[in-house]
Order: structure tokens, then sequence, then C-alpha cells
């Protein structure tokens, strides 16, 4: 099976049902199957062909979703780009992926007068995307992603999140990533429900595009959230009460902030874990216990393991390496190794300790930052919390908190002092307007000043 077999259960099957809304604009699945159909015309005029990489730097647009179905129809591989980047990460991309063209809002393709469908010979192990990586540590690398890897994820978040045709779907997060991208326009178009789509979030908007829309569900990222906890009560409630579903990823979602926002909105937000390399990996149960805390078990067809304290995955979610990469991208027996530390609980849930290139230690001892940032970000006074470890002749490393907010120096290492272990404290309080993060709310540490 391959994608378009999928999204035709929406572009074909409900060609006539509004399927988009865009600035005002709303499509149905069967206008956006002839656009896309004209736009692959347009980029096989241009010598297009199943394999060539197309490049797209595009904030979100309906005709960025246009280019990405053209690519699935053409079987070309859509590269798409963070629209954030500057010159010189776009290079490296460029160069890397080594695309037949860039397309930027200055060379959008015209569309073709051709509005039937072109044929290529697709299967489920035809790359669909490269997708680089958010490159917090270093350069980034493209993860291969095959049309089963999409197939596989679509099915399963559908499927287990109990999304169908009468949901009403806000995306407001960028296409560009794998959580809209693979996560958002997948379960979207899988399950022909209405999505409305918008250029990005805007705490100043927002509000208003939830009152007019009246979604029922929900892709977020913790910042976002934090966001929404403005909202004043009354609003919450009315929002609340139409919704279905919120979920969050990307970043870890500190436990104390999905407290505020159940209590807010009436919801529990659904927080699951995945990778651009592996789609998702774990969910908390959409009917079950969504536990603070954890990113729940792992989805359906997906094993996982931890081997010395690091979290390995398995299953049809794991994309096929990386592009222009030579070398092991699996373990001998086939499981990813995916950099982030855990701890699987007796009954499955698994719960993230942060990335391994985080950890600290101190003096023989294993610290885990989000540990402690989890506490700071309780406190009144703290906006922002992020944890390092940096040199120390006697321990070897010691950590040290970089904190946006008001919140005393002196009253932050009481309440360490006082809920963790010695080791544990921060050595120091370090003051800075705002904590470097990737588009999706990732903390960047390498970027923090030492």
């Amino acid at each position: 099976m391959h994608l378009l077999q999928l999204f035709d259960l929406s572009l074909i099957a409900r060609a006539n049902e509004p399927a988009l809304e865009w600035q005002g604009t709303t499509y149905t699945f069967g206008e956006l199957e002839t656009r896309s159909n004209r736009v692959a015309h347009a980029l096989r005029a241009r010598g297009f062909v199943k394999g060539d990489r197309l490049c797209v730097y595009l904030a979100n647009r309906v005709e960025l979703i246009d280019l990405f179905l053209a690519c699935v129809k053409l079987g070309v591989i859509f590269v798409p780009i963070n629209i954030l980047y500057r010159d010189r990460e776009r290079k490296h991309i460029l160069d890397d992926a080594q695309p037949r063209a860039l397309i930027d809002a200055q060379s959008l393709p015209e569309p073709h007068n051709d509005a039937t469908r072109p044929v290529t010979a697709l299967d489920g192990e035809t790359p669909a995307a490269i997708i680089y990586t958010s490159g917090t540590t270093g350069a980034s690398k493209g993860a291969i992603l095959m049309h089963n890897n999409f197939l596989a994820n679509a099915v399963n978040l559908t499927t287990c999140w109990q999304i169908t045709d009468r949901d009403r779907f806000l995306l407001a997060l960028p296409l560009f990533h794998i959580h809209a991208l693979g996560n958002g326009v997948h379960t979207w178009l899988a399950s022909g429900c209405r999505m409305r789509l918008l250029e990005r979030f805007d705490h100043r908007t927002a509000i208003d595009e939830f009152l007019d829309f009246q979604p029922t569900l929900f892709f977020g990222v913790p910042t976002v959230y934090v966001r929404l906890l403005e909202t004043p009560r009354e609003i919450a409630q009315t929002i609340g009460a139409r919704m279905r579903l919120f979920v969050s990823g990307s970043a870890p979602l500190p436990a104390h902030g999905l407290e505020q926002f159940r209590t807010l909105f009436g919801h529990t937000i659904l927080e699951r874990y995945g990778m651009t390399e592996t789609f998702m990996n774990c969910s908390n149960p959409y009917a079950g216990e969504r536990r603070a805390g954890t990113v729940g078990p792992p989805l359906p067809g997906i094993s996982v393991r931890v081997e010395d304290g690091e979290l390995y995955v398995k299953g049809p979610n794991v994309c096929a390496g990386y592009w222009r990469r030579e070398g092991a991208f699996l373990t001998a027996d086939g499981w990813f190794r995916t950099g982030d530390l855990a701890s699987i609980s007796d009954d499955g849930y698994v719960t993230l300790h942060g990335r391994r290139s985080d950890l600290i230690i101190s003096g023989g001892f294993n610290i885990y930052p989000r540990e402690i940032e989890e506490l700071l970000l309780e406190q009144r006074g703290v906006a922002e919390a992020a944890v390092i470890g940096v040199p120390d002749e006697v321990r070897g490393e010691v950590p040290v908190a970089y904190i946006v907010g008001d919140a005393a120096d002196e009253d932050l290492s009481r309440i360490c002092r006082e809920q963790l272990a010695s080791f544990k404290v921060p050595r120091r309080f370090v003051r800075v307007d705002s904590i470097p993060r990737t588009a999706l709310g990732k903390i960047q540490k390498h970027l923090l000043p030492r």
C-alpha cells in the first residue's frame, strides 16, 4: 500500500466535502485533488522524476500542501526546510539533499491546466520525504521517511486517538516539521475531518481562532499550552466544552502545567513522544489513564526497551536511515537508539529523563536535568528554566541553572536543598532573557551562554 491509497479515502471518496480552511477560503477534498494534480504536472514539466528531491522553504499555506501532495503523486521526495533557517542553515540542507529545485514564496510553480492525476509506480518502500533533524547539538541529518512509515503512523494515530470525519481540527504548527506534517496532515487526510490551517500560532489571536472555528481537535507543543494558560477562565471553559482532544508533543510537558490546564480547560492533555526519525513511539491512552510526567505506553506495532538507561525503539515507524550517511543506523538486531534516557513502569508507561547528551555525572552520581527543571518551573517567579553540567575540578561536573524570571536565587537554592539530594542542587543560577529553543520548543542547551 502507498500513501495515495490512504489519502483517496478523502481526496476521492469525500471529494465534495469541506476539507481545508485557509485565510477565509474553504477548499473541498476534490479541489485539493485537482490543485495538486495541476502542480504535479507543473513539476513534471520542470523535469522532476521519481526519486528527485524538492526542497520547499515556505511558511504554512495551502500551496505547501499542494506541493506535498504533488510530490507524493510523482514519487518526488519532499524536503521541507525550517522557515526560520537562514543562509548558512539552508545551505547545509541544499548541499546535502542536492535537490532538483528549491521552491520558496517567490518561485511557486504556475499550475498547468491538466487536472488529471499523473500515474507513477509507487509502493510502501517508496521514499516520501527527507526531513532534517532539529540539530540541537550539531549539524542536522536528513531522515529518509518512506510511504510505509507515514502510513503506519497515520493509521496508529487516527485509530488510537479516535480521529474521524466528525472532527474539526485546528492546526497551527509549522508544516516543515514532522509534528504537523507527519501527524497533522496525515491524520487529517486519513480521517477526512475538516481542518483550519493557521500560518503560525499567535497568542494574540489564538483565542479568537478557537472561538470562531470551534475545533474538537488540537495539536500543540508545551510553549503553546503555556500561552493558553493565560486564557480567561470563562472563555477557557467555553473552548473546553467543544473540544474532544488536546495533544502535546515535540518537547516535555511540565507536570504542573498539565494540572493547571486541566483545571482551566477541563481537559487532560494527551502527551505523546516521537522523533523525526521514528514518528510517534509512545502515547498516553485516549481511553485510560493519562499519567502526568509520562508519555504513555508504546503505540501498536512498536516495541521499546531500555539499555543502560537509554530508550531503544523498533517497528514500522522507524525511518530507512539518514540521507547520504554511511555506517550503522540500527543495532544488529534492528533497534533504533533514540539518545533519550528513559524508564519503563511495570505497566508499560514510559518516562523520559532527558537526552543522554544532557546527562550530568557529578562525583560519580547521575543527575537528570529535567528533574531539577521541573522543580524550578513549579516555583513562583520562574517562567523558564534549563539546567546543564559545567566542568568542576573536584566533581567532574556540577549542575548550573539558567532562569527566566524574577525569583530570588536564595529562594530557589533553598527549595532545591529541601527537595533534592545535595549533589543535584544547582551551584549557580544564571539569569537570561530567554531560553534558546527550536521552532517546536525544544531547548537548545548548546546555545546557552557559558
